[in-house]
C-alpha cells in the first residue's frame, strides 16, 4: 500500500477543500472521506485492490473542488488531473488507468458501464456516503435550497432513495441496514 500518496492525497484534498474558491466548501471533503471510508469497506468486500480504490475515492471528485467550472465534466478533468498527480510518484501507468477509470465512471447519474470491481467500489462508495452525510444534505436543503421542513425532508429522503437505488446488488445488501435506519429517522 502507498502510504505517501494516500498521505499526501488526504491533506492536498483537504487543502483544496479549505481555499476560498472551492464552492463547495469544508461538506465536500466530508464528502470525500466518507467515500474513502465507504470505498475501503467495499474493497474488502469484493476483493478489489484496495490501493486503487483507495486512490480513485480520494480524487473522484478533485476537479469539482479545484476548480467550479469543471464541475458538470469533473469526472473527465478529475481522471487527467488523476494522472497528473500519480506521475509525480512515479505510480504505475497500468494502475493510473484503472484509477483514471474509476474516476471517470464513478457518477451514479452517469450510465457508463462499470467493468471492474474497482469502478464499482468507487461508484457504489461515492452514493453511499450520502448516508454517512445526512446533516449536509439537510443543511443543502434547509439553508442552501431554503425549502420548508416538510419539502426539505422529503428532498432528503429523495436523495438518498436515488443514492440507495444505484447501489449493485451486493451492496445494497451491505448497506440495507444503514439505509433502513436512516429512512427511519427521516419518515
Amino acid at each position: 500500500m502507498r502510504e505517501d500518496i494516500l498521505n499526501y492525497l488526504c491533506e492536498e484534498v483537504e487543502q483544496r477543500c479549505k481555499l476560498p474558491t472551492n464552492h463547495f466548501g469544508m461538506g465536500c471533503f466530508y464528502h470525500i472521506q466518507a467515500v474513502v471510508k465507504n470505498a475501503e469497506i467495499l474493497a474488502d468486500s469484493y476483493s478489489a485492490d484496495k490501493e486503487v480504490v483507495l486512490i480513485a475515492a480520494w480524487l473522484h471528485d478533485i476537479a469539482s473542488i479545484t476548480d467550479y467550472s469543471f464541475y458538470e465534466d469533473h469526472h473527465i478533468h478529475g481522471a487527467e488531473m488523476a494522472e497528473d498527480i500519480l506521475h509525480k510518484f512515479n505510480y504505475s501507468p497500468d494502475k493510473i488507468k484503472l484509477i483514471q477509470q474509476c474516476i471517470r465512471n464513478h457518477r451514479g447519474s452517469i450510465s457508463n458501464s462499470r467493468v471492474t470491481l474497482e469502478e464499482l467500489c468507487v461508484t457504489d462508495a461515492d452514493a453511499i456516503s450520502h448516508f454517512d452525510n445526512v446533516p449536509g444534505l439537510l443543511y443543502l436543503a434547509y439553508v442552501n435550497k431554503k425549502l420548508d421542513i416538510n419539502e426539505g425532508r422529503e428532498f432528503v429522503r429523495n436523495k438518498l432513495i436515488r443514492s440507495y437505488e444505484k447501489l449493485s446488488d451486493k451492496s445494497k445488501m451491505l448497506y440495507k441496514t444503514k439505509f433502513d435506519q436512516v429512512m427511519n429517522v427521516l419518515n
